[in-house]
């Protein structure tokens, strides 16, 4: 995957190389009225290419920090869960025997009783 990205960077520098080598004029830029500038076309381009990128390049490092500052989070609780789960239990001590059965048929009808 690395060498696909290497390569599509390269071709696109190279392109861009080509664009400005064959765009290489002097342009009037009006900023405001009463104040230009003269430049290169190519730098005007780069330009206006920066100015539209800088606001999503913000708004992409402000929702990356955010999205790890909640995956921090949630690994934290999910560590914090983790060890509550395997904490040592303490034993409990065993209940006494029940002697819940019913008297045997024998029992209640004895020989030796009147």
């Amino acid at each position: 995957m690395g060498i696909l990205r290497t390569i599509i960077w390269v071709v696109l520098t190279a392109v861009l190389v080509i664009f400005a080598m064959a765009n290489w004029q002097v342009v009037t830029v009006t900023i405001w009225p009463g104040w230009e500038a003269e430049t290169k076309l190519p730098v005007v381009i780069l330009a206006a290419f920066l100015i539209g990128a800088l606001p999503m390049w913000i708004a992409l490092r402000t929702t990356r920090w955010s999205l790890k500052r909640r995956l921090d989070a949630s690994e934290r609780q999910a560590a914090d869960l983790r060890a509550l789960a395997h904490r040592p239990v303490e034993p409990t001590p065993a209940p006494a025997p029940v002697n819940d059965a019913p008297p045997a048929p024998t029992d209640l009808f004895a020989p030796d009783k009147p």
